[in-house]
């Protein structure tokens, strides 16, 4: 069957079903006039009246009535297994990129998103490393993880994971020759290892808070890396002291690998949370990765 036959045979069902031209039209979104030179010329083409038209109504012929018998119930099955199909494809499934830092991805995505994967093997998740405040509507990310004081107010944020709290460290070595910083200001004297921000081109400035006081520190050091796992590393190795996240740095101080100072200027403070744009519309596989990503502590 040609095409053309095709579409007017659903021409015809819809102003069959509808008994309207007016209202058949509209469901198919095209003008009256249209609709009404494709019946005419259907009638033509198979040189037998479908359609009775008064000023008032429109009622099939005997012609009309045999043919919206047997073609109707057929268009119907065909737009059942259409929808069927449809719900096929509404299973979750397509690609979700995120944008995080690594210990981010590292300690709060990947214990979450390995359940997750095997329970839906046709979502497919790619964690895009960045330490920079990205603009996720620009560079086409559906999400971003960031720390809750950073995530924009015109963003819909979820909590993801539990508050954070930061770790001043050095390993054992470091201290041997230098005094413990007392306050955040003592820190100018110490060699300190840099988080280096992409999105500024500048250097993370430590932040501490004390009672109702807070400081932002700008440290200097040998090294500078933008991730927290290389700052852990070095500070391990006795470069210098680090600033990194608490529960990072605890299995090193039970085996006193790491000595921490100036803990009692780092409170905790809102922990990670995934977060996209208002406007965006949600798929069936992101909301299922933002209720499997969802904090629940």
């Amino acid at each position: 069957m040609q095409r053309g036959n095709l579409d007017d045979l659903l021409a015809f069902v819809a102003v069959g079903r509808e008994r309207s031209f007016t209202k058949a039209a509209a469901k198919l979104g095209v003008s009256q006039s249209a609709l009404s030179h494709t019946i005419r010329e259907l009638e033509e083409r198979l040189g037998v009246r479908l359609l009775t038209r008064t000023t008032r109504s429109v009622s099939p012929t005997e012609a009309g009535e045999r043919l919206l018998r047997t073609v109707a119930p057929r268009f119907e099955e065909i737009e059942a297994e259409l929808d069927a199909v449809s719900e096929l494809r509404e299973k979750p499934a397509g690609t979700i990129r995120i944008t995080a830092t690594d210990y981010a991805a590292d300690t709060i995505l990947w214990p979450k998103l390995t359940k997750f994967l095997r329970q839906y093997p046709d979502i497919k998740v790619e964690i895009v490393i960045d330490y920079g405040l990205a603009d996720i509507v620009a560079q086409r990310y559906d999400a971003g993880v960031r720390a809750g004081e950073q995530v924009a107010k015109d963003m819909i944020a979820v909590r993801i994971g539990p508050d954070i709290r930061m770790a001043v460290v050095g390993a054992p070595s470091y201290f041997r020759n230098r005094s413990e910083p007392k306050t955040p200001q003592e820190l100018i004297g110490h060699n300190c290892i840099n988080l280096r921000l992409p999105t500024h081109g500048g250097l993370y400035a430590w932040e501490f808070e004390k009672g109702d006081r807070e400081l932002r520190v700008r440290v200097e050091g040998q090294l500078v890396f933008n991730g927290t796992f290389q700052m852990l590393n070095a500070a391990l190795a006795g470069f210098g002291l680090a600033y990194v996240p608490e529960d990072l740095a605890q299995p090193h101080f039970a085996r006193s690998r790491l000595k921490r100072v100036l803990e009692d200027w780092c409170p905790p403070y809102a922990g990670y949370h995934l977060y996209y744009p208002s406007r965006r519309q949600s798929s069936a596989a992101f909301s299922l990765l933002v209720d499997a990503l969802r904090h629940r502590g």
